[in-house]
């Protein structure tokens, strides 16, 4: 089957690859869409961060560059490992991509994205969304029911989303500023709309801001170049700033505006993945009493997650700008995300294409 795969930095391929193995309490799913994230970019002009490089090999999944990659994926099940009673052939799912330790438990109230070792599949091994078919444990399938599997490879960063305000402590009234209109920030800025929340979102590029007002995910899109964000969100808060902050863009400035911006005692939280080290504003930090909070992936936010789209209160179908084939992988996707930001939100890939 084809795939693409990880070598290298600045070096991704679309191959032949084995098909993966039907194991006793495995699920084989054929992959219809596979979204194109922040992550996989940095991989690519600055990994390996999450991908194990050549010669060392991941702990639990054994495995090293060059492999498989993608893990925002949705697809169809197409075959039951022994054992497997409680899905159907036929029905469309995705993929919590989780690689952990033999005998983690991932009950609702674990704690299992912070587990020893812990890696994601298209990541770290175990196949991933980018090749026409993979097979995973049961425990990481969800069912999305009647959710078109196009929108539905969108759940995985809303459910980074839905991880993230939950680690905040944000609830219903609350500011929140978001910094950064990127998938992951306008998803989260559409969940934080559908709890309730005031929802505020700085950004530069003009094609993010149009699709942040289009899809009304906010009731101020702020451009820095346009004045002071932080003194434009105290006039729009009475004086007192957000409650709470949103870092998704793993720049410097916006991590510096949030910092400025938040209520003293309020919260940060740094959703983005960073390739470089970032700078703090340690003074700041003190003086306010702010809370400065990361979060990785989700522990059991899929089924909620799931439920707020079928429930019509967040809408996938907007934020989906582009949809290639897998040989376009590079030379557009990685292509148009990197240097024409202008031109695309989110793009999602076709193994089969």
């Amino acid at each position: 089957m084809r795939a693409a795969r990880w070598h290298a930095r600045g070096d991704v391929r679309v191959e032949e690859v084995p098909e993966p193995e039907l194991l006793p309490g495995t699920v084989a799913v054929e992959v219809a869409w596979c979204g194109i994230c922040g992550t996989d970019l940095h991989e690519f002009t600055e990994g390996p961060i999450f991908i194990p490089p050549a010669g060392h090999p991941h702990p639990v999944s054994g495995e090293s560059a060059p492999l498989v990659i993608g893990h925002e994926f949705s697809g169809t099940v197409t075959a039951l490992g022994e054992g497997v009673h409680d899905l159907e052939v036929g029905a469309a799912v995705v993929v919590e991509p989780y690689i952990l330790r033999p005998g983690t438990p991932t009950g609702d109230d674990d704690s299992y994205q912070l587990s020893p070792d812990m890696n994601f599949i298209g990541l770290g091994g175990r196949g991933g969304g980018l090749a026409e078919r993979v097979v995973v444990e049961r425990r990481w399938v969800h069912p999305v029911g009647d959710v078109p599997l196009d929108q539905a490879a969108l759940v995985e960063p809303l459910a980074v989303g839905h991880h993230a305000y939950r680690r905040s402590g944000a609830r219903a009234g609350d500011v929140a500023l978001v910094g950064g209109a990127g998938p992951i920030g306008l998803l989260l800025a559409a969940l934080l709309r559908a709890e309730g929340l005031r929802v505020l979102l700085t950004e530069v590029s003009e094609a993010r801001k149009a699709k942040a007002r289009d899809t009304g995910v906010a009731e101020e899109v702020l451009d820095p170049r346009d004045g002071s964000v932080a003194d434009r969100v105290r006039e729009l808060t009475g004086g007192r700033g957000a409650d709470v902050c949103f870092e998704c863009s793993s720049v410097q400035p916006v991590l510096d505006t949030l910092l400025d911006a938040v209520r003293p005692g309020g919260v940060v939280v740094n959703v983005s993945i960073w390739g470089h080290r970032a700078e703090l504003d340690i003074q700041r930090l003190v003086l306010k009493e702010v809370d400065l909070r990361g979060t990785i992936g989700y522990a059991g936010d899929h089924p909620a997650t799931i439920r707020l789209v079928q429930e019509g209160r967040v809408d996938l179908a907007p934020f989906i700008t582009h949809r290639i084939g897998l040989d376009e992988l590079v030379d557009v996707g990685y292509d148009t995300l990197l240097h024409r930001t202008e031109e695309a939100v989110k793009i999602l890939v076709s193994p089969r294409r």
